[in-house]
């Protein structure tokens, strides 16, 4: 019954759930291939989560071809394991580039209008939701339990996005990387992931009063420069980031992100603040050969597919926060225990 709650108020949500129903346990992921089983919902649903976050490449597009986004669409909602999963707990979603339209593509994608109504259609947007009324898909949720609040925040990393600049060769001969490095990082002011008007509304719900604020991120936000996908490419928005959440003093913020196909939880230093921790869960079916140099890494990175979980313990003065990534065997593979006292801005 509760979960039934939690899903009717996520249906009649504008652009955030308003509710009592307690959200303690979140489940996350991303890199899903409709081609192939996705066995690994069967995995997540015994965890009875509360809620599960689809973070970017729910589908692999890739095309400009609405007909074959549909279709694509179409096959994983006639998945077994996905009728499971969207039957058993509430869905909420953002994309990354290969369900928002072709890989690494950023503003320029020609069908991002008409994708856009696939997408929210597919996860079953209300009508009234704000996120019809503005460009890209950029939302934010809230939940209440035991006198406290609960944000989540979900980023819409592609819609605005400044293409990538080519690797330049600056690195040759840096023995750090034993790969080939597919871009150089932005210099320019006038580069950016999220655009003015989304910059504008994250300033916004940074300064609502919450608790515990989950920003998710379909690239990785807290990893060095690598030469792939991530926010490094454009350091002046991730110092931007940095700075926003200190101006704001938002408490509880850490960040959840996808697109690697291997996950590792990463600590971003923040001088003169808390730390910002970024879990990584990308490979719900979708595996990579190697975990890239990541100074900000703690511990192993997990190469075999995997999910991830929010545990939070609501009941305590000081509450626990759990991060977790699970394996598709169900074993613990990477846990984190914070305090939310341990993230308050001075």
């Amino acid at each position: 019954m509760q979960k039934i709650l939690l899903l009717i108020l996520i249906c009649l949500s504008i652009e955030s759930v308003n509710g009592q129903t307690e959200v303690a346990r979140i489940a996350f992921g991303s890199c899903g291939h409709q081609d192939k089983p996705l066995n690994i919902f069967q995995t997540v649903v015994k965890h009875q989560p509360d809620l599960f976050i689809f973070l970017g490449d729910n589908i692999y597009g890739d095309t400009d071809k609405m007909s074959v986004l549909k279709k694509k669409y179409h096959k994983l909602k006639r998945n077994k394991n996905f009728q499971l999963l969207q039957d058993s707990v509430p869905i909420i979603a953002t994309w990354d580039d290969h369900d928002y339209g072709k890989d690494d593509i950023g503003k320029y994608y020609t069908k991002k209008v008409q994708s856009k109504k696939i997408f929210l259609k597919f996860f079953h947007e209300p009508k009234i939701s704000q996120r019809r009324e503005h460009e890209g898909i950029y939302t934010s949720y809230e939940f209440y339990q035991e006198g406290k609040k609960l944000q989540i925040i979900l980023l819409d990393c592609r819609t605005f996005r400044n293409n990538l600049l080519p690797y330049n060769g600056s690195l040759k001969g840096d023995t750090t990387y034993k790969y080939h490095l597919d871009y150089s990082p932005h210099t320019s002011p006038d580069s950016s992931i999220l655009g003015n008007e989304q910059w504008k509304w994250l300033e916004g719900e940074l300064k609502k009063p919450a608790d515990v604020r989950i920003i998710g991120s379909s690239t990785q936000f807290a990893t060095e420069y690598n030469g792939y996908e991530a926010w490094a490419n454009f350091p002046l928005e991730q110092k931007r980031m940095i700075n926003l959440i200190k101006n704001t003093k938002a408490n509880g913020v850490f960040f959840i992100s996808g697109d690697v196909h291997y996950s590792e939880l990463c600590e971003f230093p923040n001088e003169g603040a808390y730390p910002i921790y970024d879990l990584t869960c990308s490979g719900l079916t979708e595996e990579w050969r190697f975990a890239t140099p990541n100074k900000y890494r703690i511990g192993k990175a997990v190469m075999e597919n995997h999910f991830g979980i929010i545990e939070i313990d609501w009941k305590s003065t000081d509450p626990l926060i759990q991060l977790q990534v699970w394996d598709k065997d169900d074993t613990l593979r990477i846990e984190k225990n914070l305090k939310l006292s341990q993230l308050q801005a001075n």
